[in-house]
Order: C-alpha cells, then structure tokens, then sequence
C-alpha cells in the first residue's frame, strides 16, 4: 500500500498526501515532542515536514520506506533547530567551557561518555519521581505519549506537560552537546 500511495503521491494525488498524513502524523508529531519537549515546536516541525514532502514529491526515491523517510526527517530538522543561531548563541559560551573541561579532565573518549553520562543523569536525578519515569518510559523504552499515559493511567496531555517541563529543567541544566546527546542516544 505505501508504494501505491508514494507513486500516487509522485503523481501531483492531493488524496494520497491526505492518507499520507493520517497515516503518519502522529508518529511524526510524537517523535519531534519527544525529542524536543515542546509541543507548538513539534507541530511546526510537524507540519514543515508534510510541506516539505508535498513540494518535493516528483524527487523522491523511496520504496516502500516512507516511515522511516519522515523519522529521517524528524531527526534532520531538530538537529536545524538545534544549529540555528538563536539556540547557537545561547549554547556558544557553555559548549567551549564544557569542550575545554572534557580536554582536562579526560582525553580518552571511553571517559568523556562516561562523564556526559553522569551529567545527564545527575541532572534526571533534579526531576521529580514522576518525570523522571515518564521521561524513562519516553526516552529508553521508547513509549509514544498514548502509550505512557494509557500506563500510567494519566492524560495525554499531562504525559505532554511533563515531558515539556522536564525538557526544560534539561535545557536549562546541560550545554547544547549534551542535550542532544542525550535525545539521539
């Protein structure tokens, strides 16, 4: 069916954009949250993506693999959030700090993730019981929001807050590196 819908697509199919999206837009949405923590970017970045893939549908080379396409994607354009000037210049200071620390204190790479790991998790141990679960569940079981809230038996939407807040505290506590780091790993 996706090789259907893709040539379809690839054939100017309002109709098949239409199925695309209802197919795909959840996961594209629930992935881009995750991986930001903020739920007007993650429908920006949501929606930049469908754009993207309706302007540029005569070019495309897939098969079959339309998912794993918009997850690419996904992943592209939070790493361009991530390097826009506005984030760059907030983050510029404390990267060359965290970059001359890591130089000191361990050249050999092996120690540099272990570091990178006990600042992520010193900074996960400042989250309340119940984010640091939902963040757990997010982060490395992989859970989509649905599935956290329907385990935890709590709102979408309150899985949406706390994953938001905790992104925050994250934000606020590690330098740009870490924090992606932290989400694509």
């Amino acid at each position: 069916m996706s090789d259907l819908l893709i040539a379809s697509l690839k054939n100017d199919d309002p109709s098949a954009m239409e199925q695309i999206f209802h197919i795909h837009w959840e996961k594209v949405f629930d992935l881009a949250f995750k991986k930001l923590g903020d739920e007007i970017l993650a429908q920006d970045i949501t929606q930049e993506i469908f754009i993207s893939l309706w302007e540029k549908r005569k070019k495309l080379d897939l098969t079959g693999n339309l998912s794993g396409y918009l997850c690419g994607a996904v992943k592209n354009r939070v790493i361009d959030y991530y390097r826009s000037s506005s984030i760059k210049d907030i983050h510029q200071v404390e990267y060359a700090n965290l970059m001359n620390q890591r130089r000191e204190i361990a050249p050999d790479e092996h120690l540099i993730r272990q570091d990178t790991a006990k600042e992520v998790e010193a900074v996960l141990q400042l989250l309340p019981e119940r984010m640091r679960l939902v963040i757990s569940m997010s982060r490395e079981q992989d859970k989509t929001v649905k599935e956290i809230a329907a385990e935890l038996n709590i709102s979408v939407q309150t899985v949406k807050n706390q994953i938001t807040t905790a992104m925050k505290i994250l934000r606020e506590n590690l330098s740009y590196l870490l924090l992606i780091a932290f989400l694509w790993f």
